[in-house]
């Protein structure tokens, strides 16, 4: 007999509660707010958020994902609130969550199904980061989480790395100074086990082509199946209608041999069924958003999830 576990990652387009957080730059998402961040509002994305997660997979599996990397939490509350919603509360999820010095106040975090994963230990690392006048910038901070996946360990490194906003080159150097960070966290694992399994996810602002990327599969020897994807035709964000898949998920090879694991990968895809997009007009197939600018579309994310799906051999 065997099992399949879906592993996703989900960049959920700034998932704010309504309450002011004097510590960080929140103010738009107040139901004062230049967004009009309503409780309503909270609640709706709320709903439909789990309604997303409960149905990752589910082509391949008959079960809602082991465990989801987040990007785009304000605090621990939001994440209760999202398994504790509608469609994730009755399957025994859980979460790890920490605060970054994020300016805005994002963070990522891990909810995952106890039946099947057992966390077992967790922590985060930041990225240092300086403006061009040398003061510090802040940006999410990186986290590693180590759990039994039915009695296999394996190390979850969850990533939502710098922006692009400010030029593609220009930024680089932000999700270079990442990557380097992962694959330091990487080496301190290798060095005190043999062959770790290790996976890393996220919203990486970048491509599996750009050097970030080729450099966590060079230097960590990590397997990234989502150079594979067609960006004509799907990715898991539009950028001026164009397709790109800045949201991955990596693997070492040891989930290749069926000698070291009884789980080994099968499939890796964006997740993006109709229901998540919008139906009609200019940006028909594109992912339905929340908000456009400080236009509220009532939508999901900016972002589709991405997947994979790892088979269980008893």
């Amino acid at each position: 007999m065997s099992y399949k576990h879906t592993i996703a990652f989900y960049n959920i387009e700034n998932l704010f509660d309504t309450k002011d957080d004097v510590y960080t730059d929140d103010d738009d998402f107040l139901p004062k707010g230049k967004k009009r961040w309503t409780l309503k509002r909270y609640k709706k994305k709320i709903k439909k958020l789990g309604r997303v997660i409960s149905q990752i997979g589910d082509e391949d599996s008959n079960f809602p994902p082991a465990f989801v990397g987040l990007a785009e939490v304000e605090n621990r509350q939001v994440v209760e609130d999202l398994i504790n919603g509608k469609h994730l509360r009755n399957y025994n999820y859980n979460l790890v969550h920490y605060d970054s010095s994020d300016e805005r106040g994002i963070d990522v975090a891990l909810i995952y199904n106890q039946d099947v994963f057992n966390v077992t230990h967790s922590e985060t690392f930041s990225v240092y980061l300086e403006k061009e006048n040398g003061q510090q910038d802040f940006t999410r901070d990186i986290l590693l989480v180590t759990g039994k996946l039915n009695d296999e360990q394996i190390h979850v490194i969850i990533n939502h790395w710098s922006s692009r906003r400010e030029g593609v080159e220009a930024t680089e150097y932000k999700r270079l100074a990442a990557a380097d960070k992962v694959n330091q966290i990487i080496l301190d694992l290798k060095e005190t086990q043999s062959d770790p399994k290790i996976i890393v996810m996220g919203d990486f602002n970048d491509t599996a082509q750009n050097n970030s990327l080729l450099s966590l599969e060079n230097s960590s020897q990590l397997y990234n199946p989502f150079k594979l994807i067609d960006v004509s035709t799907k990715g898991s964000l539009t950028h001026f209608s164009e397709w790109f898949v800045f949201d991955q998920i990596l693997f070492s090879n040891s989930f290749f041999d069926s000698k070291s694991t009884k789980l080994n990968f099968i499939k890796a895809d964006v997740f993006n069924s109709k229901f998540l997009t919008q139906y009609r007009g200019k940006y028909v197939g594109q992912p339905f958003r929340t908000y456009v600018g400080l236009k509220y579309k009532g939508g999901y994310s900016d972002h589709f999830p991405v997947y994979i799906i790892l088979k269980e051999d008893a």
